[in-house]
């Protein structure tokens, strides 16, 4: 069973903040995680240095088909562009193109 890939980002969430499972909204400078399995992507963000991480209302998303190596870096990418922009709807409006 292949391990699970994580990548981090810190940047300020846009207009709107982040809508969150357990939190609701939340804005300010966050730390942005995506974690990628083979079956499923697990996004969460916390308030930058928080200890508590929240899962993006929307999470988790199945992976694209694609390439035996899955989504990685490039969707990390476009979660994070999502945030700068704001997601009070969380990852509902997202559509990753990877």
């Amino acid at each position: 069973m292949e391990a699970a890939r994580s990548f981090e980002s810190n940047v300020i969430a846009g207009p709107g903040g982040v809508m969150t499972e357990e939190a609701g909204v939340i804005t300010g400078e966050v730390t942005v995680r995506t974690e990628v399995s083979a079956d499923r992507v697990t996004v969460r963000v916390q308030y930058l240095d928080a200890d508590e991480w929240y899962q993006i209302d929307g999470s988790p998303l199945r992976p694209a088909s694609g390439p035996a190596s899955g989504p990685g870096q490039d969707l990390h990418d476009q979660i994070v562009q999502a945030v700068r922009h704001g997601l009070p709807d969380g990852l509902a409006a997202l559509r990753p193109t990877t």
